[in-house]
């Protein structure tokens, strides 16, 4: 069991995740950051915004970054700018 963070990057600010989750392994915290991914774009076209965070960063307890996710990597293919390989795809 481990502690893992989901920092959002726009630009160049980075919104800290300062709470993070519990959860068992990397594997779990990867599982996690793709849910939340499409969660953040799934809200922000419910709600019109036209803009959404560019990246998910995941951060071990230790604050050292193990996973960088661009958000537009969960979309569906048609909708991609370019194909960006997802580790552990659902």
């Amino acid at each position: 069991m481990g502690r893992f963070y989901f920092h959002l990057r726009d630009g160049d600010q980075l919104i800290p995740d300062d709470e993070g989750q519990d959860l068992p392994d990397v594997s779990e915290a990867l599982r996690e950051a793709l849910l939340t991914a499409r969660d953040l774009l799934a809200e922000a076209i419910k709600s019109g915004k036209e803009r959404v965070p560019d990246t998910l960063v995941v951060a071990d307890e230790t604050g050292q970054a193990i996973e960088t996710l661009p958000i537009a990597a969960v979309l569906p293919r048609p909708f991609r700018a370019e194909p960006f390989p997802v580790a552990g795809r659902l």
